[in-house]
Order: C-alpha cells, then sequence, then structure tokens
C-alpha cells in the first residue's frame, strides 16, 4: 500500500485527487492538507464526502512534520509554493508530484521570465521529469520528482506529437486555440469567474502571453528535435469543466483525413486513455473522466491539418494524469484507479 499527502487538497484539482485517490485500491492518504481551510473536515467543504471521509483537514507545518509517514506527496498549490517543501520531501526520500508549475520549465531564467518571481530550487529542474504520460513512460518510472503538465499543455501537445514525430507538419506554422472550463481558473475568489461576468459570453485572455506557452513550446521542442515557436490563445468558455483544444498546422505534402487517422492510431494504438475518434472530439464526451479524445479533419484547400483533442481539464489535465503518473513511479498498473468513463448527459 502506497502511502500519501496531498497539499491543496481543497482546491479544484486537489479534491479531484482526493476523489480518485478514495476508490484506488493501492493508495492509503495520510493527511489533506489546506491553507485556507485548516482545521476544518473536508466533508465541511465539500459534503460530497460525508460519511465516507471524516479527517479534518491540517495545515501546511503539520504536513511538513508528516512526511516521514508517507511515500509520495502530491502538490496542488499555486506557482512559487512548492520550492521547500518539495525539497525537504526529496531529502525524506519522498516522491514528489507537483501539479503546479514550478518544475514544468527546464530553464530558471524562462521560469523568472513568465512566472515573475526568483525559482527556488533551480538545482532540481535538471531532474524534474514532465510527466505527459504517453511520451515519457520510461523517465517516469525512475523518476522521484515530476512536475505534471498544464491542462492546456496536456490537450494540445496529445494532439500535435503524432505529427512532429512523424515530419508531418511545418514546424512554424502551428497554431493552437484552446477552450477550457471555468473550473480552469481555481476555486480562488476571482470576479473574472464570477458567474454572471462569465455565463453566457466566452472570451480571449492572456493573448501572446499565457503561461503555458512556453510550457508547450518547450515539450513540442523536445519531440521535434529543434526550436519550435507557436502561436496559442486560450478562451474562458461557461461550463464548469472541460478544454477543447484546436492544432493547426501546414502539412508537408499532400494527406487525406483517413491516411492522418491511421498515423494517430498507429501512435497511439497502446495507449487506454488517448481514444483516436472518426468524429470531432466534444467535452460532454470526456467529462468527468481521464480520457483524451483526439480528432481530425485535413483540409485539403489549404492543405493544412485540424486535430482537435478534448480533455477533463481536472482529470486528465490535472489529477487524474498525476495519478496515472503516481500508477508507473511505483511500479503499479498505469490505469489502477482511473477506468471510469465518462457520465452522461
Amino acid at each position: 500500500m502506497v502511502k500519501a499527502g496531498i497539499l491543496g487538497a481543497t482546491g479544484y484539482a486537489g479534491e479531484q485527487l482526493v476523489w480518485i485517490l478514495h476508490k484506488h485500491p493501492e493508495i492509503k492518504v495520510e493527511f489533506y492538507a489546506s491553507h485556507n481551510y485548516a482545521n476544518l473536515q473536508l466533508t465541511d467543504i465539500y459534503n460530497n464526502y460525508y460519511g465516507f471521509i471524516e479527517d479534518k483537514c491540517i495545515d501546511m507545518e503539520k504536513a511538513e512534520s508528516r512526511l516521514t509517514g508517507i511515500d509520495v506527496l502530491f502538490i496542488a498549490l499555486p506557482h512559487g509554493k512548492a520550492f521547500e517543501i518539495t525539497q525537504k520531501a526529496l531529502g525524506l526520500g519522498v516522491k514528489v508530484i507537483d501539479l503546479g508549475a514550478d518544475f514544468r520549465l527546464n530553464s530558471p531564467v524562462v521560469y523568472k521570465e513568465w512566472y515573475e518571481i526568483q525559482h527556488g530550487c533551480p538545482e532540481l529542474l535538471g531532474e524534474a521529469v514532465y510527466g505527459l504520460t504517453e511520451l515519457k513512460r520510461n523517465e517516469i518510472k525512475e523518476c522521484r520528482l515530476l512536475a505534471n503538465p498544464g491542462c492546456y499543455p496536456t490537450a494540445s501537445m496529445l494532439a500535435v506529437a503524432p505529427l512532429l514525430k512523424n515530419n508531418l507538419i511545418e514546424l512554424n506554422s502551428i497554431i493552437i486555440d484552446a477552450k477550457s472550463g471555468v473550473s480552469g481558473a481555481g476555486r480562488s475568489a476571482n470576479i473574472s469567474s464570477l458567474f454572471t461576468e462569465c455565463n453566457e459570453s466566452i472570451k480571449a485572455y492572456g493573448v501572446g502571453v499565457h503561461r503555458h506557452t512556453p510550457e508547450i513550446e518547450q515539450e513540442l521542442s523536445s519531440i521535434a528535435g529543434e526550436k519550435i515557436v507557436i502561436s496559442f490563445t486560450p478562451h474562458l468558455v461557461p461550463m464548469n469543466r472541460g478544454i477543447l483544444s484546436t492544432c493547426y498546422g501546414n502539412l508537408t505534402r499532400e494527406f487525406t483525413t483517413d491516411k492522418l487517422l491511421e498515423v494517430y492510431r498507429e501512435f497511439y494504438g497502446g495507449d487506454y486513455f488517448i481514444k483516436v475518434i472518426d468524429g470531432l472530439p466534444e467535452t460532454r464526451w470526456v467529462r468527468g473522466s481521464n480520457l483524451c479524445h483526439v480528432g481530425l479533419r485535413v483540409d485539403k484547400r489549404t492543405n493544412r491539418v485540424v486535430v482537435i483533442s478534448a480533455i477533463d481539464n481536472l482529470i486528465k489535465g490535472a489529477a487524474g494524469q498525476a495519478v496515472q503518473n503516481m500508477n508507473l513511479m511505483f511500479g503499479l498498473e498505469e490505469t489502477e484507479g482511473l477506468e471510469f468513463i465518462s457520465m452522461a448527459p
């Protein structure tokens, strides 16, 4: 039995970790830590756990004192908050899975440029493994510090990776247009995510400056073997959860839609959670699951491919992928605790 601790258990991503790990047959959660809700029972915040989880949330200081009793620490905190606790956990032999942004970027200079704070432990960046599971399995199995990908990067890179691996698109032509539900903004009070501010509306934000941009560029460049610069525009849509990422690229030669679907099915053939579909993905068919649906069309008129992916931003885009990675890190079945499909309607 793997013993786990969760920092930030009352945020949306942290709560999804609680939900998944509660049902995981190989995991025992030793503590739930929260900055805002310390000393309250988890059921005081999320009443869906009434009668199932009666633990109180502890504060971060108490969580630090309990690191010796766990095997893995999940950190679901805002950027800049994972540095000190990660160093302490690793020093005690505890594996760390950071759902935040603190270990995703390879360069402390790039991190400071985009997150506007100094990186607190740049010496760990060289060993942190970027946990896009389907593309990094071997590295994930051997790592002790895992940087869980962002939600937009997960959806976008799973859509584009087969094209880059097979040299099928011009590297300077990638455009990513992505749309996320409001839970992507987190649980903290924010005027822009209030119901009356975002209902019955859709808007672009972070145009040209969104912090997931360097993350996507870094990992796509690693796949391609040369530097890639993209155009990435995120949008906020009035739904609770889900991401739809529409990715464009100029093909290097002529292809039919059916031929490219064959390429994708071969690329993801052994991946339980990636479903290459004949139709076009919709967020409702992956909501509440760790699945990613991928579909595409070739625009013959422009010789451009349009690839669309859909994920649940809180599961495949956060907590579910973190558990998928944890399974690999501890030699468990990759799908353990995650074999649930979306509930419809």
